[in-house]
């Protein structure tokens, strides 16, 4: 346990070094906006063309691992709605509610740190999970949210669903590696040299960017944020556990990836949906600042009693 604290350790200490500089205004809002844009377009991008590029098809997709991690998301997100109506709140903030309970910061924590200290290996088993999240539970918050304002089904909803598919650089570079390996295109020597450097700038920068912008939120419900921040954390990587090792049976390091990923803190794209939606967005806040906070202890216990 003290040698993978130590392990992840630098890791969380860019997070800090990021929050202090927007703290103390090091950094104002522009700044870190072009830093995250910077890590999100341009240093991640290279790092998943870079890593994919060199899977082969069959180590991409596992539909039984899919599953597995999509049914134990879904069973929370489900539970998480039903206790959050119970409580009452609005069934729109009952929907962000579930989002924050199961939807972890996987692009900009999650692929850094796992490829880093589990391996480049666990890259696509981390890309499963973030296409799932994304083309599964991004599709199902909008859906949601959608209908319960306007009551109604309808071709219309495809259009942001698409356009934020299409948008996404970590998805779009991530499944063009992919073709390339696919159609055995070589890879140029100068540009193998261009995308490591430039991906090796992914992980400081993801990490620095998300202490920065931790350092502009606030805890305004504490209650909500803590219980909020438990369930993701500690509740959706144990259901994830019992469901890939006791069910679905998934092989033991896919498994462990996939419950380390499951314990990552609450995703900041759910806070700018909640600011699009205009639904609690400071109870988004106030649980990411709180989740990625003591996620340096239960991300580390997780990777510890995995491996």
């Amino acid at each position: 346990m003290i040698s993978t604290f130590i392990q992840t350790l630098p890791f969380f200490l860019i997070v800090g070094i990021g929050y202090l500089s927007g703290k103390y205004k090091f950094l104002g809002r522009r700044g870190i906006d072009a830093i995250t844009k910077f890590v999100f377009y341009f240093a991640l991008s290279a790092m998943l063309f870079r890593f994919s590029s060199q899977l082969e098809i069959n180590e991409i997709f596992d539909l039984q691992f899919v599953g597995c991690y999509a049914l134990a998301t879904l069973i929370l997100y489900i539970v998480v709605i039903f206790i959050s109506s119970l409580s009452g709140n609005k069934f729109e903030t009952s929907v962000f509610d579930a989002q924050i309970a199961t939807i972890g910061n996987t692009g900009f924590l999650g692929i850094p740190l796992l490829a880093t200290l589990v391996g480049p290996q666990s890259v696509g088993y981390v890309m499963m999970i973030l296409a799932t999240d994304f083309v599964i539970f991004g599709i199902l918050i909008v859906i949601l949210i959608m209908v319960s304002r306007d009551r109604k089904w309808g071709f219309g909803l495809l259009k942001p669903i698409a356009t934020g598919l299409f948008q996404n650089p970590m998805i779009l570079s991530f499944f063009l590696g992919i073709l390339w390996k696919y159609l055995d295109f070589q890879t140029p020597s100068f540009m193998k040299e261009f995308l490591l450097i430039l991906g090796q700038a992914a992980t400081p920068g993801a990490l620095f960017a998300i202490g920065a912008s931790l350092s502009f939120r606030k805890i305004d419900n504490p209650i909500s944020a803590f219980w909020l921040s438990f369930l993701k954390l500690l509740g959706h990587p144990f259901l994830v556990g019992i469901m890939a090792f006791y069910l679905f049976y998934i092989e033991p390091y896919a498994a462990a990836v996939m419950v380390i990923t499951a314990s990552l803190p609450v995703a900041g794209n759910t806070f700018m949906l909640a600011q699009h939606y205009k639904i609690n967005p400071e109870r988004i806040s106030a649980a990411i600042l709180l989740s990625t906070f003591f996620s340096a202890f239960t991300v580390t216990f997780t990777i510890a009693l995995m491996f």
